[in-house]
């Protein structure tokens, strides 16, 4: 959530993020509403407790009609004490719903539009010419078939569509996919982590995801527990009601983790093959800084995004993504799309947000820095989202016979191998 004092300094700043993001506007003077009879109700609650008390102590010294009269005053405060009290406690509860409706303050160079409004930062590696090179590429899923590396025929039968089996060097693959990403996070500084998949709703909405993309959640009934789309959920999380020192800071935590989405309103896109699924693993960098290093950890969880990418010797764009397509808890996000050669565009591979202190704040994470005691700054940086990343290295180091060249930073996890080859033909 936003801080409520800049909201009161300058609502119109505000009220530009929210327009920005294509939000409701008319939330911002809702909120301001809200939060003034918060806060008059709460100096009348609190005038009248100190007249209650004034009086306790005039009572007992008086007698006869004086007496009465107080008596009667006490009983009317009583009264009013107790509604003054439940308008506080309603004002207070309007305003806590209505700011975690609030996204996060969109940074002012972030480019404002929808989907297809974002700005291309820079471009990495070369794109192959397969028809100089003679044939025509396969797809992902023909090729993890050719290799007996991905089944989508037993896993709709086993679980229903957007589900997959990955086996013999399909599933290899994502190991070593896995190793290589948290060897290059341990080498940065991070410290792994595996992480709960389920986790409570306090977790959840503190990290932002029951809002807007509360549709693409599975919740579990019966427990009250949600199936995470990210490890970011329990890597925020994990320090939640915490005050941190800050000679510990940065905080930097690399998890492995399932991730589970509903891919709501995804009917029809990407439907063949693995790039788009209900249940993925995923190595997903966070940070912990000081809210005045937040710009600059963003640079460096990209930098960190780019040399894994570069590694696995993918041809790679970077953009930044407009504001009307920012989660609501980021101020900005930049995505890295690696190029897939049977679709003829760039797609979006990795993605890394500076969420400055809205999680925190939601979350109660705070930095001692001295006496001060305030909230601090989250960041979160995938660095491979598995299923995606088989996908661009199955079609861009495909060979004519079928076969996959192994980038040399997974070949040691692979045992040594260099290529991968087909089962069958």
């Amino acid at each position: 959530m936003i801080d409520l004092r800049l909201l009161r300094e300058d609502p119109d700043r505000v009220r530009a993020s929210q327009r920005a993001r294509g939000e409701d506007v008319a939330l911002v003077d809702s909120l301001l509403s809200a939060d003034e009879r918060r806060r008059s109700s709460g100096v009348r609650f609190d005038e009248l407790r100190a007249e209650q008390k004034q009086l306790g102590k005039l009572i007992p010294k008086a007698a006869g009609e004086e007496k009465v009269e107080l008596l009667k005053r006490a009983e009317q405060l009583k009264a009013d004490v107790k509604a003054a009290d439940a308008e506080r406690d309603a004002a207070d509860a309007e305003t806590q719903e209505l700011l975690l409706r609030l996204g996060n303050l969109v940074h002012p160079d972030v480019p404002v539009g929808g989907e297809e409004d974002f700005v291309t930062l820079e471009t990495h590696g070369t794109i192959r010419d397969f028809a100089a090179e003679g044939f025509a590429p396969k797809d992902h899923l023909e090729l993890g078939q050719l290799l007996g590396a991905i089944d989508v025929e037993r896993g709709a039968k086993v679980s229903g569509s957007r589900f997959y089996f990955l086996t013999g060097v399909g599933a290899l693959l994502e190991l070593a996919l896995v190793n290589a990403a948290i060897a290059q996070a341990t080498a940065a500084g991070f410290t792994p982590m595996l992480t709960p998949a389920l986790v409570r709703p306090q977790s959840m909405a503190g990290t932002g995801f029951l809002g807007q993309a509360a549709q693409d959640v599975y919740h579990l009934d019966k427990d009250d527990l949600y199936l995470v789309g990210t490890s970011e959920v329990p890597l925020a999380a994990y320090h939640m009601d915490e005050i941190i020192d800050a000679d510990r800071l940065p905080l930097r935590y690399a998890g492995f983790s399932p991730c589970f989405r509903r891919e709501a309103g995804s009917h029809g896109k990407d439907t063949r093959g693995i790039f788009r699924v209900h249940q993925f693993d995923k190595v997903e960098m966070f940070s912990y800084v000081d809210p005045a290093d937040s710009q600059a950890e963003h640079q460096r969880l990209l930098e960190w995004e780019k040399q894994w990418l570069t590694s696995l010797e993918l041809p790679f764009r970077v953009i930044d993504v407009a504001s009307a397509d920012l989660g609501a808890s980021a101020a900005r996000k930049f995505d890295c799309e690696a190029w897939i050669p049977t679709q003829g565009k760039y797609r979006e591979l990795t993605s890394t947000s500076d969420c400055t202190e809205f999680q925190s704040r939601r979350l109660s994470i705070r930095v001692r820095d001295g006496k001060q005691v305030k909230p601090l700054a989250t960041l979160n940086g995938t660095l491979c989202a598995v299923p995606r990343t088989i996908v661009a290295i199955l079609e861009n180091h495909q060979q004519a016979d079928g076969s996959v060249r192994v980038p040399e930073v997974l070949r040691p996890y692979l045992g040594g191998r260099e290529v991968l080859e087909p089962v069958s033909r």
